[in-house]
This record gives structure tokens, sequence and C-alpha cells, in this order.
């Protein structure tokens, strides 16, 4: 520029720098999780954040004070419909059997249609920082304290072996976790690459009665919904 003006300011200054932001909160955060859950906290920038909502670089500053508030905005976004459908499950089932199952449908059905979130749930579960401390107190915690006493019950009937709080809360949830790696799934199989959100919820059933039969065998005479 014959002026000395850097080239970014120039294209900040024609967008309008301090124009008011054109979409809703609800966009905003949906972008946001999109980007922390394709490159990880640390590789998502304030300025890939900019780029990604088309803002200004210090727009995440000035709404939410810095990466890490508006990082616990898309993660309380991102679940915040999660476990209150959760507990209606537990509230509405008939018995542990059934509450137990009918929660880790639910939850692989949340998996497989929220991969975002999912796949964020997954990076940030390898990694001990204060991220997963807010999520384990903002969801890991209580979807765990929820189904608890119906796992203790069903333990002490004999229903389902007596294992570690960890090595259950892996054979349940782990298996959902998977349902965001989608790269590997399209190449075992090229048609996964085509799913639609019925093929989905189909994939997710499928993963969640495996882990099911395994984990909680019918009882005798017991009658299970396909």
């Amino acid at each position: 520029m014959t002026d000395g003006t850097p080239a970014r300011d120039v294209k900040e200054a024609a967008r309008g720098k301090y124009a008011p932001v054109r979409m809703d909160e609800s966009e905003i955060l949906r972008r946001g999780l999109a980007a922390f859950a394709e490159l990880g906290y640390a590789a998502t920038t304030m300025r890939e954040l900019a780029r990604r909502l088309e803002v200004s670089h210090n727009f995440i500053n000035e709404r939410y004070g810095s990466k890490w508030n508006f990082w616990c905005a898309v993660v309380d976004f991102g679940l915040r419909d999660t476990q209150p459908a959760l507990d209606r499950l537990l509230a509405e089932s008939r018995d542990d059997g059934e509450r137990l199952r009918n929660v880790v449908v639910a939850l692989y059905r949340v998996a497989a249609n929220a991969s975002g979130m999912n796949r964020l749930l997954s990076d940030e579960s390898t990694r001990d920082s204060d991220r997963l401390d807010y999520l384990h107190q903002r969801f890991i915690k209580p979807f765990w304290d929820s189904i608890e006493p119906t796992v203790d019950r069903l333990m002490a009937a004999g229903r389902i072996p007596r294992t570690p709080a960890h090595i259950l809360y892996f054979a349940v949830t782990a298996p959902a976790l998977a349902l965001a790696q989608d790269p590997i799934a399209e190449r075992l199989n090229p048609a996964a690459a085509l799913v639609t959100e019925r093929d989905r919820n189909d994939m997710a059933d499928a993963l969640s009665g495996l882990v099911l039969r395994g984990l909680l065998p019918p009882s005798p005479g017991e009658t299970v919904d396909a």
C-alpha cells in the first residue's frame, strides 16, 4: 500500500471493522464449535476464529472476554440440551434395564448427530487440562451421576459385571466417541461418506445395540425392543 497501511487492516476497514455482527448468537457458537472441533483449542487462534466468523480479530475479546470464555460458551451451547433429555428418559423408563438401554441409545444418537461436540469431547478427554475439568463439571460428572444409581443396582442384581467406575464409563462412552471418526469410517466403508441423518441414527443404534448386548444381555423372559 502506498500509505503504508497493512493489507489486512485495509480489508477489515473495507468490511466495517466495528460494524455490528450480522449473525445470531447460535451461529457464532456453531462456527466456534466447528473450529475448536477441527483444530483443537491450541491451534484455534483468535485470528482463525475471526476469519471463520468474518469479524474483526478483536471480536472474541470484545464479546466474550477471552478465547477461554468463548470456548466455555461453545461447550455450554453444544451440551445444553443433552443432560435434560437424558434425565427425562431416566424418569420415564420402567425399570433399570430399560433405563440404561434408553440412555445409551439416546447418547449414541446424540454423538452420531453432533459430531463436532463429540470430536471436541474425544480430543479433550486425552488432555489433563482446565478444559477437561470444565467438561467434567458441566457434562461428564452430571451424566455419570445420573446413571450411577441404575448401574449400581444392576451390578448388585448380577445383571452387569462388577467393574470399576472408569472402566464401565469407557465401556459405555468410548464407542460413542468413535462415531465422530468419519474419515476412518469412510476408508473402511466408502458408503459411509453418503450417510443421511436417518443413516446416522441407524448407525448409532447398531453400535449401541452391540455394546448393550455385551454389557446388559436380556434377563430370562425379558423382551427388548430391536
